[in-house]
């Protein structure tokens, strides 16, 4: 692959000061600066200016962190089909990644569906269900959620920060993409 074909982020992250860095993509991880700017402080190289290897980086940031830190960023993660995407309440990552899984199209059954297995999955795990929604459709998400309410809460939390990276290289790609 020639390096015209690879994706790159602009602004390049490696070519950031801290604060600049934080401003342009402390966002990426749910109302959580915090992993930004622990990614910027490893030392961003211009390798760090393309999607997947920033995501990476960032990524190691969230799975090293604390086991306090990985829930508060489960935590910071709205309800899927909740209320706050009802209210219109959800950041324009959420907002946008939620309706490209057709969630904002749920009948009104799904919707009831959605508002149980929040409330069951909360009441077990302490923590909003994560999964990166971008390719599946409400079905696939609900059979999802449905499957891991069997999980041990170590086992979910971490599949939750392991779709929260995911997530992260999704709306890093799409912000190379100009989306």
């Amino acid at each position: 692959m020639s390096s015209e074909t690879i994706l790159m982020l602009h602004p390049r992250p490696s070519e950031l000061s801290l604060s600049a860095f934080v401003a342009h993509y402390g966002d990426i991880y749910e109302h959580s600066p915090w992993v930004a700017e622990a990614a910027w402080q490893q030392g961003l190289r211009e390798e760090h200016d393309s999607p997947g290897a920033l995501a990476i980086l960032m990524g190691k940031m969230l799975q090293n962190a604390p086991a306090e830190q990985q829930v508060a960023i489960i935590q910071a993660h709205p309800d899927l089909a909740g209320k706050a995407a009802l209210a219109g309440a959800l950041t324009q990552d959420s907002t946008r990644e939620q309706a490209g899984a057709g969630l904002d199209k749920c009948s009104k059954e799904e919707f009831s569906r959605f508002e149980a297995l929040n409330e069951a999955y909360k009441n077990k795990f302490g923590f909003p269900f994560v999964i990166a929604v971008k390719g599946l459709d409400r079905h696939a998400i609900l059979a999802a959620f449905e499957e891991r309410l069997h999980n041990d809460v170590l086992t979910e939390r971490a599949t939750a920060i392991e779709q929260i990276v995911r997530i992260a290289c999704f709306r890093l790609t799409a912000r190379a993409l100009g989306e």
